[in-house]
């Protein structure tokens, strides 16, 4: 990136209407996806914008306002934290969360400690990759029964037609819009689907009429709404799932450096960011809100608008926050009919699985490789067959058993003669 192009620096601060305006931007960019995932778990949006908006101011000061990234509802915590509050209440799945968090910071001290290729070989596509298509594809179910499927849990084709309206409007504008609002498709879809909603009249807007202007979220606070626990099991449900978004992470600094012109692994450090990502996961589990992680939507406003600043950044973190605190705002979200999330979440949660495809491809990954093959497919099957290793208290399942059991393999496997000598010659 040439300097001449760049519009605003990482430093730079912007007028302040232009500053309320981009900063807006990001904050489109991200809502639908924060949004998304509080909906399907059944946490409060409001709290999730809140614990975006603090999670990312957190991340920005960490890594010493050099990194323009900002942080949003991950979507790889989802069935872990479905799961969590099925079996243990909310409050273990806050608990889960944090430790995720937690772990995020120990590796970043070991990152520190030992620089950064370790972890890469740790976690290599062959492994990655398969897991990001479990994630996807074990949340296939979720997103079809919230298509189909009216309040009652029964077959509805009026709300089938609203998640239909809906995915078609998102295909459309992910095609055909240009610039900004082909970053967006998401925001448009919801939107798109919940006029077609209300025209057909399944939209109660009695909560958004009785709501405050002014309202407290329903934040989830330890010792006030719960006592917190920590289990075997919910270490095992939820931490493996930080195999995923390190790798995620790492990819997202990758792609920021290249589009921001720097080096983020070497400066401020991948050991620095990856903090960041894990306190502000740390400070939505002790608000109630879901993990945050990096979001590639917000990359791409970068990428368009050339505008890199972290004021602008900081800026949408604090519009998130008010945001959070509007009870009208936070009663409109709610009332978004299940059917309009589920069709957005048709294509979302394939994308997941085919983003998990393309690093497969991106990074050259030879499938005729009989290690590479039996790794991958091992994988797949126990994670989409959410396969379940119960050994006394020891309960291991789904996507966490075939993260742990893939990084095994690529450990113990013997790497094929030929691609040995391949790597020693390049």
């Amino acid at each position: 990136m040439k300097e001449d192009q760049i519009v605003l620096d990482v430093k730079d601060t912007p007028k302040p209407v232009t500053w309320l305006a981009l900063s807006f931007q990001h904050l489109f960019a991200m809502f639908g996806a924060t949004i998304l995932v509080p909906f399907l778990v059944e946490l409060d949006p409001a709290v999730a914008l809140i614990s975006s908006g603090l999670g990312t101011i957190a991340f920005l000061l960490i890594t010493k306002g050099q990194v323009p990234a900002y942080l949003g509802s991950s979507f790889a915590f989802i069935t872990p934290i479905i799961v969590a509050k099925a079996s243990a209440g909310i409050g273990a799945a806050m608990v889960g969360s944090f430790l995720a968090g937690l772990v995020y910071g120990i590796i970043a001290l070991l990152i520190k400690g030992t620089g950064h290729k370790w972890i890469m070989k740790i976690l290599p596509p062959v492994v990655v990759g398969p897991v990001i298509i479990v994630i996807g594809l074990g949340l296939a179910g979720t997103a079809v029964g919230m298509a189909t499927n009216d309040p009652a849990g029964e077959y509805s084709l009026k709300y089938f037609s609203a998640a239909l309206v809906t995915l078609l409007i998102t295909i459309l504008c992910s095609i055909f819009l240009k610039g900004f609002f082909n970053l967006i498709p998401v925001l448009i879809g919801i939107v798109g689907g919940y006029i077609y909603s209300l025209t057909i009249g399944i939209i109660d807007y009695t909560s958004v009429i009785e709501a405050k202007w002014f309202q407290v979220p329903n934040f989830v606070l330890p010792f006030v709404d719960y006592t917190p626990s920590i289990t075997l099991d919910i270490v095992l449900l939820m931490v493996p799932v930080v195999v995923v978004t390190i790798s995620e992470h790492i990819g997202h600094q990758l792609v920021l450096g290249k589009v921001v012109g720097r080096d983020y692994i070497e400066k401020p450090g991948l050991h620095r960011s990856l903090l960041g990502d894990g306190v502000a996961t740390m400070i939505a589990s002790l608000i109630g809100g879901p993990p945050n992680t990096t979001y590639g939507e917000n990359i791409g406003v970068l990428a368009i608008t050339r505008v890199y600043s972290i004021f602008v950044i900081a800026g949408a973190a604090v519009l998130a926050i008010i945001f959070g605190f509007i009870g009208k705002i936070s009663a409109l979200i709610s009332s978004i009919p299940s059917p309009v999330m589920g069709g957005v979440s048709i294509l979302l949660f394939g994308i997941i699985a085919s983003s998990g495809l393309r690093m497969m491809i991106d990074s050259k990954l030879d499938l005729g490789n009989k290690r590479n093959l039996i790794i991958a497919s091992v994988i797949l099957v126990i994670g989409i067959g959410e396969a379940t290793l119960k050994i006394g208290n020891l309960d291991l399942h789904g996507m966490a058993l075939a993260a742990l059991i893939g990084i095994v393999l690529n450990l113990v496997l013997p790497a094929d003669k030929d691609e040995t000598i391949n790597k020693e010659t390049a």
